[in-house]
């Protein structure tokens, strides 16, 4: 598949998972790379920024052949948001236009989700990891009712693909989902 990612990006994150490390070693070395990535709001193409009127949109950027990692534009349309959501997989979020909060919630009991600590707003060039092993429920949102944000994630499988769940606040209940990607003619 041919990628809108800079070549040098993709080789560097291939070349990190190459090396067999733990993850938390990946979460930390790939993040930097992430921040470099998103440091630079110039190389990303308007077929892959361009938001849904209805809903936030999940574009594949590059899928590595071997599903050990995918990277995916999301585009945020004013005040658009996920449900609460988990990921099964470790992954990186970084802000590359506007800004998003994501609110991590955790459960204090069987049927008890509730907030872990205030939202994190991520702004741009920062970076977020996300993972069963430190944290992985949580709900996001563009930080801005009026204008459009973009995040770039990674993630250690090809997330689209990936059974993971929705959370009701209000009784801790799940449902498994399988996200997919938005097409790019939406």
């Amino acid at each position: 598949m041919s990628t809108p990612l800079p070549p040098a990006f993709v080789q560097a994150f291939e070349q990190l998972l190459d090396e067999q490390l733990p993850e938390p070693l990946i979460r930390e070395r790939g993040a930097r790379l992430l921040a470099d990535l998103v440091s630079h709001d110039d190389w990303l193409p308007d077929e892959f920024a361009r938001p849904d009127p209805e809903r936030y949109r999940q574009l594949a950027l590059h899928r590595d052949p071997a599903g050990r990692f995918s990277v995916v534009s999301f585009v945020w349309g004013p005040g658009q948001a996920t449900p609460i959501h988990d990921h099964t997989v470790w992954g990186l979020i970084g802000m590359l236009r506007g800004a998003e909060y994501s609110q991590g919630y955790r459960y204090t009991g069987p049927k008890e989700l509730v907030p872990a600590g205030p939202p994190t707003l991520l702004q741009p060039g920062q970076v977020e990891a996300v993972s069963p092993a430190i944290g992985d429920i949580h709900r996001v949102h563009n930080a801005y009712d009026d204008r459009v944000s973009i995040s770039i994630h990674v993630y250690g499988a090809d997330i689209g693909a990936v059974k993971r769940s929705v959370y009701d606040a209000a009784d801790g209940s799940s449902k498994p989902f399988v996200s997919g990607y938005s097409p790019l003619d939406s």
